[in-house]
């Protein structure tokens, strides 16, 4: 209620009242095909997230700080998904592709909250694969109970306010002019072409506040990941025992990859450095994609997880 009211002030200092989402394309011919596509990657997004949070929360032998990660991740997917998706299936089969102050806002806000918390999320599963590999003594007194939920509400109060500046920064923005978004969803970026006046203090908070948080976590799960390969190659002089422990973290690693990789072309390269088109696919990767892939990537490559789903089905 008070998130409402506070965004409700902000719509009285400016002259635009909604916005016009125009999508991926403007061709009518094409917009149910987009549809049937769309709905079918957010079906199988919610089925295979769902599904492993399911089989995380159901099977007694997955109730570790690995497959907790596992099942927040999922649970991150689907609201992540959930954020955009839906607005952009009702756009394909609507002509009147508009969204309030308030949602768009709203939808900027919560975006932002989740992708962060799941760049942090992802910087927390290296961590734990670190633990789990070079000190499996100490794993269950490093990674306890009490640390795993300390490392949760410190990553939520980070990413909710972190999203709140950019809502609140925005939010301030005169929007005097067209009311047209070139783009899928609200987003930052998108938004600031249509602000009249200075926005220079905004580009600076999303080129480093962004840059710091995305690159941040990628540097310490790189870290993570460096530290390992060093750890195993001269404490065991195995190879045979170093590529087990990669081919065990390749599904975590593709996962960052996917997700860190589309973020830096968006977020931290400069605004001229890349097109309203190329924006959008980058944009369709980190929110539509990625979702869908996470799944069957752990699905695929993880024993533990394929087998509790057999014993669930």
């Amino acid at each position: 209620m008070l998130f409402s009211l506070f965004f409700q002030v902000m719509l009285n200092q400016t002259s635009v009242t909604e916005f016009l989402l125009l999508g991926v394309t403007d061709i009518q011919e094409l917009q149910p095909v987009l549809f049937v596509i769309f709905l079918a990657t957010y079906i199988v997004s919610l089925a295979g997230n769902g599904a492993i949070l399911m089989v995380v929360i159901s099977d007694s032998r997955l109730h570790s700080p690995t497959y907790c990660f596992l099942g927040n991740l999922s649970c991150l997917d689907i609201c992540y998904s959930t954020v955009t998706l839906p607005k952009m299936l009702g756009n394909f089969l609507s002509t009147l592709k508009t969204i309030s102050f308030l949602g768009c806002i709203s939808q900027l806000h919560f975006f932002h909250v989740l992708g962060s918390t799941e760049s942090m999320l992802l910087a927390m599963m290296g961590f734990d694969r670190f633990v789990a590999m070079c000190k499996p003594l100490h794993y269950t007194l490093i990674m306890n109970h009490q640390v795993c939920i300390q490392m949760a509400v410190t990553v939520w109060i980070i990413v909710f306010f972190h999203a709140l500046l950019y809502s609140v920064m925005t939010s301030h923005l005169n929007f005097c002019g067209s009311n047209h978004i070139h783009h899928i969803f609200c987003d930052v970026k998108p938004l600031l072409e249509l602000a009249c006046g200075t926005i220079e203090l905004n580009e600076w908070l999303l080129n480093t506040v962004t840059g710091t948080i995305a690159m941040g976590s990628f540097f310490l799960t790189f870290l993570s990941y460096v530290y390992i390969i060093i750890y195993l190659f001269f404490k065991t002089h195995s190879c045979s025992m170093l590529h087990k422990a990669l081919s065990t973290c390749a599904s975590h690693f593709s996962v960052v990859v996917l997700f860190f990789v589309p973020v830096d072309f968006v977020y931290i390269h400069p605004a001229s450095s890349s097109s309203v088109d190329q924006d959008q696919i980058i944009a369709i990767m980190y929110s539509v994609v990625t979702p869908v892939l996470n799944p069957l990537i752990y699905t695929l490559r993880n024993k533990e997880v394929k087998g509790a789903l057999r014993r669930v089905m």
